[in-house]
C-alpha cells in the first residue's frame, strides 16, 4: 500500500499516487493540516500552506512566482490576487464539483495507457485508445500497403502487356504462316477449285469448262504431272535468232539451253513461284543428255503436288534437316514457299551437282549488286568465250532467289558501253505476253519484260541455285551428310 507524501492518503498503485498527487481530484479534496482548508489537489495543497502559513526565510522554490506577491490559479496559472477563491469557483468550478456533492466519494478517473490522457468514463477511454491504434496501424502500416497496392498495379500491368504482345506475336505468327501457306488452308488442288469456283460466279468461265478442267486436273494429279497448260516454250531459239540481227547497243550475249517458261497458275497464284522455276530448271535438264542418268524416273514435268513430295522424299534421306523442321517435314498439299535450300536438297537427292551462291550484301552504290552479275556473267562465258556476238551455250539456267520472289536467269547481255543485263523468267509474267517473243519479227519491245539492269535489282540479299553436272552416290552421300550444317558459299 502507499500514501502520499502531502497528505498522508493510502493509494494502492503508483499511478493512483501519481494521479492523486499530479491532478485536481474530484470530490476528495486533501484538507490543509493546520486549518483544514479543502484543495483539489497535493500541489494546490502545498501551494495554500505556502500562502496561508508562510514561515520566515526566501520565497518558496517550489512555487517561485510566489515571491513576487500575486497567488496564481492552479488551474491556468492566471494571477488572482485575493480574489483566487472567487476565480477558481468562477471559471474552474466543473473541477471542483457540483454543490451538494458529496466529497467523501471519489469519481474513478480512467488514464490512456498511450498518451496518460485522464477520461472519467470507461467508454471514452475504449474509444480514445481505438483511435491510438487506428492511428498506429495506419502509421505502421499504410506505406507498406500503398507499396504492395504499386507494386500489385504494377504486375497486372505487366500481365497485360505481356498478354497483348503474346497476342500480337500469335497474330503476326497466324499471318506469316497464311503468307507463306502454313496455315492448313489447303494446297494446290483447293485452291485451283476455288478460283474456278469463283471464275464460274463472275461469269467468266462456263459451266462445262469447269468441269472440264477440273477432270483434266484431278488426271494430272492423279499421275504427278504437269498439265502444261502454262508452259512456253522455243523462247530461247527466237532469242537466238533476234540477237543474231539486233546491231543496236548489244555487244555480246550468251543464253543458257533451251528452258520452257511456266506461269503461275489458278492453283498456285500468289506462292508458286519456287516450284515453277524448278519446273523451268528442269525442262532445260531433261533436254540434256548428260543427265539422263538422273533424271530417268523422271521424264516429264512434275505437277506441283509431286514436287512437294519430291522435297519431302529428299529431306526423308537426311537432307536439310533444319530446313524440313521450319516446315514440320511437310510440304504436300499446303502453300508452303520454298526457296534455295529447298531446290537444292531436291536436284541434290536426283544426284544432280549444284551450289548455292549467297549474295548476302549489296557490293555497289544505291544498294545494288555488281557482283552477282558478274558471277552470272563468268558461269556463261567460261568456256564460251570467243568473238561471236551470240552464244548459246550448253549451260542450264540459274535459279534466282530473294526475299518474297524467285525467277530463272535464262541469259545475260553484255553492253557496247560494258554495262550487264540479265535476262530473266518470271513466273509471274503470263504465257501470252511470253509467246509474243516467239514472233519472228519481233522488234524487242517484248524483251523488256526479260531485261534487269544492276539498277533493278536491290534486294537486300540475293541467293541463286547453279547446276553443273552430275554426282556419284558417294558425292551424293557426303553432300547429305553435310547439308546438316549447310551453309552457302556467300559472296563478300
Amino acid at each position: 500500500m502507499l500514501v502520499c507524501d502531502v497528505c498522508g492518503q493510502a493509494l494502492s498503485t503508483e499511478a493512483a499516487v501519481r494521479r492523486h498527487q499530479g491532478r485536481p481530484h474530484l470530490g476528495c479534496q486533501p484538507r490543509c493540516p493546520l486549518c483544514g482548508a479543502a484543495a483539489p489537489g497535493c500541489d494546490e495543497l502545498q501551494w495554500h500552506i505556502e500562502v496561508a502559513h508562510p514561515e520566515p526565510g526566501p520565497p518558496s522554490a517550489h512555487r517561485p512566482e510566489l515571491a513576487e506577491g500575486l497567488p496564481e490559479c492552479p488551474f491556468c496559472g492566471e494571477a488572482a490576487g485575493r480574489e483566487l477563491e472567487a476565480h477558481v469557483r468562477a471559471r474552474h468550478g466543473h473541477l471542483l464539483g457540483a454543490p451538494g456533492t458529496d466529497t467523501g466519494n471519489c469519481e474513478q478517473l480512467y488514464e490512456c495507457p498511450m498518451c496518460s490522457l485522464t477520461c472519467t468514463n470507461i467508454q471514452i477511454l475504449e474509444e480514445h485508445v481505438d483511435l491510438h491504434l487506428e492511428e498506429h496501424s495506419f502509421s505502421e502500416g499504410g506505406n507498406i500497403g500503398d507499396l504492395e497496392l504499386a507494386q500489385q498495379l504494377q504486375i497486372e500491368e505487366d500481365k497485360r502487356q505481356k498478354s497483348e504482345e503474346q497476342k500480337q506475336e500469335r497474330e503476326e505468327f497466324k499471318k506469316l504462316q497464311r503468307q507463306y501457306g502454313l496455315d492448313n488452308s489447303g494446297g494446290y488442288k483447293q485452291q485451283f477449285l476455288k478460283n474456278m469456283e469463283r471464275e464460274v460466279d463472275r461469269g467468266k468461265m462456263q459451266p462445262f469448262e469447269y468441269h472440264k478442267r477440273k477432270a483434266d486436273m484431278m488426271e494430272c494429279l492423279a499421275f504427278g504431272i504437269d498439265d502444261g497448260k502454262t508452259k512456253t516454250s522455243g523462247v530461247i531459239e527466237a532469242l537466238c535468232k533476234y540477237y543474231q540481227n539486233e546491231n543496236k547497243d548489244v555487244r555480246h550475249v550468251w543464253l543458257s539451253a533451251g528452258v520452257d517458261h511456266f506461269q503461275s497458275s489458278l492453283g498456285d497464284r500468289g506462292w508458286g513461284c519456287g516450284y515453277r522455276n524448278f519446273q523451268m530448271l528442269l525442262s532445260s535438264l531433261l533436254q540434256n543428255s548428260l543427265y539422263n542418268d538422273c533424271l530417268r524416273d523422271t521424264t516429264l514435268i512434275p505437277s506441283i503436288p509431286k514436287i512437294q513430295s519430291m522435297i519431302e522424299d529428299a529431306w526423308r534421306e537426311g537432307f536439310d534437316p533444319q530446313g524440313a523442321s521450319h516446315f514440320n517435314n511437310r510440304l504436300h498439299g499446303s502453300k508452303a514457299w520454298i526457296g534455295a535450300c529447298e531446290i537444292y536438297s531436291l536436284l541434290t537427292n536426283l544426284r544432280i551437282k549444284c551450289q548455292i551462291i549467297d549474295f548476302h550484301k549489296p557490293t555497289g552504290p544505291m544498294g545494288t549488286h555488281p557482283r552477282l552479275f558478274e558471277w552470272i556473267l563468268h558461269y556463261y562465258s567460261t568456256d564460251n568465250e570467243g568473238g561471236t556476238k551470240v552464244v548459246c551455250t550448253s549451260k542450264p539456267p540459274i535459279y534466282l532467289q530473294h526475299q518474297g520472289h524467285s525467277r530463272t536467269v535464262v541469259g545475260i547481255e553484255e553492253k557496247k558501253n560494258k554495262n550487264l543485263c540479265l535476262l530473266l523468267f518470271d513466273p509471274g509474267c503470263p504465257s501470252q505476253e511470253m509467246q509474243k517473243l516467239l514472233k519472228q519479227n519481233s522488234d524487242g519491245t517484248s524483251l523488256r519484260q526479260l531485261r534487269r539492269f544492276v539498277g533493278s535489282l536491290k534486294e537486300k540479299q540475293y541467293q541463286i541455285v547453279a547446276v553443273d553436272g552430275v554426282l556419284s552416290l558417294e558425292e551424293k552421300a557426303a553432300r547429305c551428310r553435310a547439308s546438316k550444317v549447310l551453309t552457302s558459299e556467300k559472296i563478300p
